[in-house]
């Protein structure tokens, strides 16, 4: 299962992201987080210590992983033909997750007790000439190429606010989760999401956040409403964590036992939202191929000078089946 963590910036969705995949590693579950946001700090609550995860980032190797992925898709000529959003048909390298592969063994580390993938953050050398939206091509690939079953998690901190819907990555997930903090500003990217999400007919889910007491409830509520899965409240042992006070802190050294009693509950509730709707293969890859589509007769058949509507497999549907 794929699960996108957004919100607006501060509401705590690299802390929640962080905090779901250790409590699904700590349960046992196969499970892989990775850092989507612009800001790249998922490591460190992971519990990565130093600068350095020790992995290069997806970003500054998308057109080696279009090599990797390709294989011996006919309809496929070259890296320069294929592009983020190319789907898998015959031939192509399809993965299972954490899979004993080139891109796995080339892009994962540890950090603590999870498995993370990076995209790299956005430097100096891309100032004026590039949007992040290039470095998350990576991301796509490798989510339109994976064939992940149930009891499987892939966990993804995105960049903040509605950017995801800039392009079809947004597609790409089994539940977004927006994290909201109780304010008018923390409110307000749910809107956009929900709007999207409805469009094309993907779950969302909003976790409220920082919430001190009755009244900042009663708020999310009024703006939220059903869409409101459950909420987290204030935490100091969190915020001790960040701070490096903690012996129990986010690191893994002691666990998530230091938790608040509510906040490990709410942890669990995801999960079983997750795992409440099965995944749906052929609506994931005709959601694939309409964003594909568009972007081909947006700018990538002038870009590349051919029709990329032809690297649609009529014949292909990405699922268990396809891995024989």
């Amino acid at each position: 299962m794929r699960i996108a963590f957004v919100g607006k910036g501060g509401s705590g969705k690299t802390t929640l992201s962080a905090l779901f995949s250790r409590h699904l590693a700590r349960s046992g579950a196969p499970v892989l987080a990775v850092d989507g946001d612009i800001n790249q700090h998922l490591a460190e609550p992971l519990g990565h210590e130093g600068d350095d995860l020790g992995a290069p980032p997806l970003g500054a190797h998308v057109a080696d992983i279009k090599d990797f992925l390709r294989g011996t898709n006919a309809r496929i000529a070259s890296r320069e033909a294929m592009i983020k959003t190319t789907p898998p048909g015959r031939g192509s390298r399809l993965l299972r997750l954490l899979g004993d592969d080139e891109l796995h063994a080339r892009h994962v580390r540890r950090a603590g007790e999870v498995p993370l993938m990076v995209t790299g953050e956005f430097d100096e050398s891309d100032l004026g000439v590039a949007c992040y939206h290039s470095k998350l091509g990576g991301v796509e690939l490798y989510l339109n190429h994976l064939v992940d079953g149930p009891g499987e998690y892939v966990v993804v901190d995105m960049t903040a606010g509605a950017d995801a819907f800039a392009s079809g990555l947004f597609t790409r997930f089994d539940m977004t989760f927006l994290v909201a903090e109780p304010t008018r500003k923390g409110v307000s990217v749910y809107r956009q999401y929900r709007d999207h999400a409805r469009e094309f007919g993907i779950r969302i889910a909003v976790i409220g956040n920082k919430v001190t007491g009755e009244d900042d409830l009663l708020f999310l509520k009024e703006h939220v409403g059903d869409d409101l899965l459950t909420h987290l409240v204030h935490s100091p042992w969190v915020r001790a964590a960040e701070q490096g006070r903690s012996e129990g802190d986010l690191g893994g050294r002691g666990g998530l036992g230091g938790l608040e009693p509510h906040n490990r509950h709410a942890l669990t509730i995801l999960r079983e939202a997750v795992d409440s709707h099965p995944r749906d293969w052929p609506a994931l890859h005709r959601h694939a191929v309409e964003f594909h589509l568009r972007n081909a007769r947006s700018w990538a058949n002038e870009a590349t000078g051919l029709d990329l509507a032809a690297q649609v497999d009529p014949e292909f549907v990405p699922g268990p089946a396809s891995l024989a």
